[in-house]
């Protein structure tokens, strides 16, 4: 029988302060415990997989017989964003931090990117996503000038209102910038943020957001998949976050909802490899909003598709459910992303239920699906499948 692995990514959900997280701005991060205060957390089917037996969750009661193996993994990238994270479970540590830019972006670069669109550019420094929009949308809609911002991620994000900048015609702006930010310059991203509405009061961001990124500099964990003649899946911001490398297909998704039911739908299929999922709501409008009850309420429309999920998988599947980086919607001192650990979920027919502890590097989790599948990977970190299964 064909081995499938579904590689589920709940954007932002950390399972407690990293080692480093001191050095980030983040001591006492923990979006797991924050969000397990809400009355609207009930993770019955998380629960049973071992998800409350992870080492440091001491504030919830743990399953005396786990049906998954379970652990968690601490971040060797220097960084706390999507990229990165998202790159090292791909099996690329990256070493040096991307670049950000707390003061805005240089002249050289807005000036150039203002030649190259033919348009002005408003706020050029970090700002909340839905604050900016407030704030500027008004002289955007009046003047035409493109809402240019960043924040505490290496991005370079470009807010329009879709009546004044169609959308197509913004991916085309991102692609300028993506063009231009290279170098010492280059953002792990460049983000479309179209909103509509005539007013502060009624401006609304839509699903339309698109990201351009960075190429990854070595092969992930998505080549070696595709690179082996098997299926390379992804569901969301997957294919953004990697450039659109190592995919044989994707779709992109409207919210959480849209992407579990995708997910859905492949499960229900046959192919053989890989299928590589990002969940967003977590992070673009629970994390980052810091909306406590959004976040525990988005965890619980989760853990009830895994109910209906799990039954589905086949006898050689298995299901690893983890994060990419923390964004405690209760932690006060910032609105940005949290330096946590992720929890890393296992769950198979033919896997043990064991306890993989504190493990080092989110690479683990991509050697360790391409040991599973037989893929011939150069990739960093230290594969955990044999603990888990027979061979």
């Amino acid at each position: 029988m064909n081995k499938r692995v579904f590689l589920i990514v709940l954007d932002s959900f950390g399972a407690g302060e990293a080692p480093d997280a001191a050095d980030f701005g983040d001591s006492g991060a923990n979006t797991l415990r924050s969000v397990s205060k809400s009355k609207k957390f009930k993770l019955n089917n998380l629960k049973k997989l071992g998800l409350f037996n992870i080492d440091g969750v001491d504030f919830l009661e743990d399953e005396p017989f786990p049906t998954g193996a379970y652990g968690r993994a601490a971040e060797l990238s220097l960084g706390k964003d999507t990229t990165t994270g998202h790159w090292e479970i791909g099996g690329i540590v990256s070493r040096s931090p991307m670049p950000t830019f707390p003061e805005g972006f240089p002249p050289e670069v807005i000036g150039e990117f203002e030649r190259q669109t033919g348009r002005g550019t408003l706020v050029n420094k970090p700002y909340s996503g839905t604050q900016v929009i407030r704030d500027y949308g008004a002289e955007h809609l009046r003047t035409g000038k493109l809402i240019v911002y960043t924040s505490a991620d290496s991005v370079f994000q470009i807010a329009a209102n879709e009546k004044i900048v169609p959308v197509d015609e913004l991916y085309e702006y991102c692609r300028i910038a993506r063009r231009i930010l290279t170098g010492k310059y280059g953002v792990g991203r460049v983000i479309a943020r179209p909103f509509i509405g005539d007013s502060p009061e009624n401006f609304e961001r839509t699903p339309r957001r698109h990201d351009f990124s960075l190429e990854p500099p070595a092969d992930t964990l998505l080549d070696c998949v595709k690179n082996a003649g098997l299926d390379s899946l992804s569901v969301g911001k997957i294919h953004d976050i990697f450039a659109g490398r190592g995919i044989t297909e994707f779709v992109f998704t409207e919210g959480n909802t849209d992407g579990m039911a995708k997910t859905l739908d492949y499960i229900r299929r046959d192919f053989s490899g890989l299928c590589f999922v990002n969940l967003v709501d977590f992070d673009m409008l629970y994390g980052h909003r810091r909306d406590v009850d959004g976040y525990a309420a988005a965890l619980t429309e989760f853990d009830e598709w895994l109910g209906a999920a799990l039954p589905l998988l086949r006898d050689d599947d298995i299901m690893i459910i983890t994060a990419d980086h923390g964004c405690d919607p209760a932690f006060t001192k910032t609105t940005d992303h949290t330096r946590e650990y992720i929890p890393v979920i296992v769950y198979g027919k033919k896997i043990r239920p064991v306890d993989l502890g504190t493990m080092s590097g989110f690479c683990n989790i991509g050697k360790s699906v391409c040991d599973y599948l037989g893929v011939k990977n150069d990739l960093s970190g230290e594969s955990f499948i044999g603990r888990l299964t027979d061979g």
